[in-house]
């Protein structure tokens, strides 16, 4: 059993997450009534996670997504209301990261997907606040293949956008939301770029420079951060965990 005040010390400093200024307070959240021993982790704080995490007796929810994102109402009403009064009868803790989940070289989720996804050689660059990763395939492919393989790995079916042809090797990554990258992975060299969203304009950026673009999904390629985070955290402090995925096709 660990205090609560602990937890979130400690993960505060392993994500050095001052260091970011985000669209989401990051770390706790809300606070419960009682020390954490079992802890449920899921990519969003929606009102199926909570009940998934009250059936398995949770002292504390971690996830990627949490609450009070910037220029939301930040008021506790209609469907944020129903969500914070199941939270709070229950007792449990909600704890979120954001950005610094997305950064974290070995724990987070770009780390974690390039660990999914079999790449090599794989490291952040300078670009987009340590956002923007760069690595190899461990085998080159042409675009088709590439796309059914991330399909296949995140069992999601990835969109694929641009270049249709040639061999690709070199990929630069950015995980959820961060298709608007595109043009700054370019000046990387790479002969792919993977997200998980797909903009109006991302279309005619990856044609137009050459690349071929994955859109994978902002749910699939953000499931493997917190999982990660919540099984170091499980075995640094001796707590239960488990990961609750709820399907989002987005």
């Amino acid at each position: 059993m660990t205090e609560l005040p602990d937890l979130i010390e400690y993960c505060d400093n392993l994500l050095d997450a001052a260091r970011f200024a985000d669209y989401a307070p990051n770390g706790l959240q809300v606070e419960g009534e009682r020390p954490v021993q079992r802890l449920v982790s899921g990519v969003t704080a929606s009102a199926a996670l909570i009940e998934a995490a009250i059936a398995e007796q949770a002292d504390a929810i971690l996830v990627h997504h949490g609450w009070f994102w910037k220029n939301e109402n930040p008021c506790l009403t209609g469907l944020k209301g129903r969500r914070a009064r199941t939270l709070l009868r229950a007792g449990a803790s909600l704890i979120a990261y954001h950005l610094p989940l997305d950064a974290h070289p070995e724990l987070g989720n770009n780390a974690t997907l390039g660990q999914r996804l079999g790449f090599v050689e794989t490291e952040p660059t300078a670009l987009a606040n340590g956002l923007l990763w760069v690595g190899r395939l461990a085998q080159a492919m042409t675009p088709e293949d590439f796309a059914a393989h991330v399909s296949q790995r995140l069992a999601r079916p990835a969109q694929r956008i641009g270049r249709e042809t040639g061999s690709i090797e070199r990929v630069a990554w950015c995980t959820g939301g961060g298709q608007g990258y595109i043009e700054q992975a370019a000046t990387l060299g790479v002969d792919a770029f993977l997200s998980g969203e797909l903009s109006e304009q991302t279309t005619h950026q990856a044609r137009e420079l050459g690349l071929c673009y994955l859109a994978a999904g902002h749910h699939a390629t953000e499931r493997y951060g917190v999982q990660a985070l919540g099984a170091h955290l499980a075995e640094r402090f001796g707590l239960w965990h488990r990961f609750v995925e709820i399907d989002n096709p987005a």
